[in-house]
């Protein structure tokens, strides 16, 4: 059970986290913190928190399990917020999708890694954000990555560890690093993908012929390019040295793309559309199984 819960960043991530607790009756007190007034009160009236604050010192206060789900680039003032106020008894966790920063934000502000802290990441979410998008599905039988420190304690570890088994999720475990190489080629990756694609395509003088004419495969594609942009730069900029090397070795598969197709190369484009068909079926099987 968890006597009281903070939620630092109210949206999709952290409200949905809440809300699943709820729902499996594990919380008996939900405090959301944020800088937007209408968000919170949003997320007051939809039952997602029980009441909120603006101030961080105030919401950990008692607090014997907070969930940061801020943006990256509000990770380290957050922490710096805390300082000080946190329970004997409390756990920190986080939900960011960079780990390394995030470990480094908290030596930054703490001077060591306090062996209440669990770094952690959901693999889940939508291009949706806010306590509106919220909802206690988001997490079941989803994954959620742990990636614990030397100095993480095993109590705090088991006790994150619990809190989203009882979102639903399957919770796995990595090092910092191998999360922020494996996020970069899975994630960060195909983000920037969409966004990129999406800018290039809007930027053409056929812009309203393109959009209105595009099938459902385009749409699909690029769904995630409705993400939030200021949460995505912090990303980039967070994971640049993995996410630069994806970028320039996708580049070089764009490249030798091309000189198939320039050089009319039927054999060589059939074997790169058969060998992604059978990794994308296995990999939804996969999935469908799980």
């Amino acid at each position: 059970m968890i006597d009281k819960l903070a939620i630092i960043g109210v949206g999709l991530i952290g409200g949905s986290a809440a809300l699943a607790l709820k729902e499996e009756g594990v919380v008996k007190e939900v405090v959301g913190c944020g800088r937007g007034e209408a968000n919170l009160i949003k997320a007051q009236s939809l039952g997602v928190i029980d009441h909120y604050t603006h101030d961080v010192g105030a919401a950990v206060k008692g607090a014997d399990m907070v969930l940061l789900s801020v943006p990256l680039g509000a990770m380290r003032d957050t922490l710096s917020g805390m300082r000080g106020q946190l329970a004997d008894h409390a756990v920190v966790t986080d939900a960011g999708s960079v780990k390394c920063s995030v470990v480094n934000d908290v030596k930054a502000v703490f001077g060591e890694i306090p062996g209440f802290f669990v770094p952690g990441h959901p693999i889940a979410g939508t291009e949706r954000s806010g306590a509106e998008a919220a909802f206690t599905e988001l997490y079941r039988n989803r994954r959620v990555i742990l990636t614990p420190l030397q100095e993480t304690d095993k109590d705090a570890l088991l006790r994150v560890e619990r809190m989203w088994q009882q979102c639903g999720a399957d919770v796995v475990q990595m090092t910092v690093e191998h999360h922020d190489e494996v996020l970069a080629a899975t994630s960060h990756l195909p983000h920037m993908l969409a966004f990129t694609l999406v800018d290039s395509l809007a930027r053409m003088k056929e812009n309203d012929e393109i959009f209105r004419f595009a099938a459902g495969g385009f749409r699909d594609f690029t769904r995630i390019a409705s993400s939030n942009p200021v949460m995505w730069r912090d990303i980039c900029i967070a994971n640049q040295g993995y996410l630069n090397e994806m970028l320039t070795r996708f580049a070089g598969e764009l490249h030798e793309l091309a000189a198939l197709l320039q050089s009319g190369d039927e054999t060589g484009l059939l074997e790169i559309f058969q060998r992604a068909k059978k990794a994308r079926d296995r990999y939804v099987d996969g999935v469908n199984k799980s």
